[in-house]
């Protein structure tokens, strides 16, 4: 009975935290008088990386950079982070674990940290939209895949 229970998968949450966050506002006081509506610019990404056997951190990132022709009114970054214990998978789903489940759930803490940052700098808030994991794993699954060849730069 322990040897079975010693071969059960284990997918459990361990810790979301906030990893890292910042809001710069570089043109403030003069910019904020502007009539003209900014563009607004959204990069997100995903990382994951291993802390110790059977641990993973998976770092899910946003920059939301508003401009006004080319000044910017606000630039905000931040790093939502967890801990996942994993153990016991086959290794053809550890990628999609990483890579879709845990952003699945470390991604609504990212989103609200954004919104409340930006409204917080005394602007409506930025709401990220939902995020389909899936296919940006198989987007990168993908450009892995082309990139297996070499790059030839000029």
């Amino acid at each position: 009975m322990a040897d079975q229970q010693a071969q059960d998968p284990v997918f459990q949450i361990q810790r979301v935290y906030l990893k890292d966050l910042s809001l710069e506002q570089p043109n403030s006081p003069a910019i904020l008088l502007e009539q003209e509506q900014p563009t607004v610019d959204i990069q997100l990404g995903v990382d994951a990386q291993p802390v110790a056997e059977g641990i993973f951190e998976i770092t899910v990132s946003a920059t939301v950079q508003t401009k006004i022709q080319d000044r910017t009114v606000f630039l905000v970054e931040a790093k939502q982070a967890g801990i996942f214990e994993i153990r016991n998978l086959p290794e053809d789903q550890m990628g999609p674990i990483l890579g879709i489940a845990c952003p699945q759930i470390v991604y609504p803490y990212l989103r609200g940290n954004v919104a409340d940052v930006i409204q917080r700098g005394g602007f409506p808030p930025v709401h990220l939209a939902e995020i389909n994991f899936q296919a940006m794993f198989e987007q990168q699954q993908a450009q892995a895949a082309g990139q297996a060849s070499p790059i030839v730069t000029q």
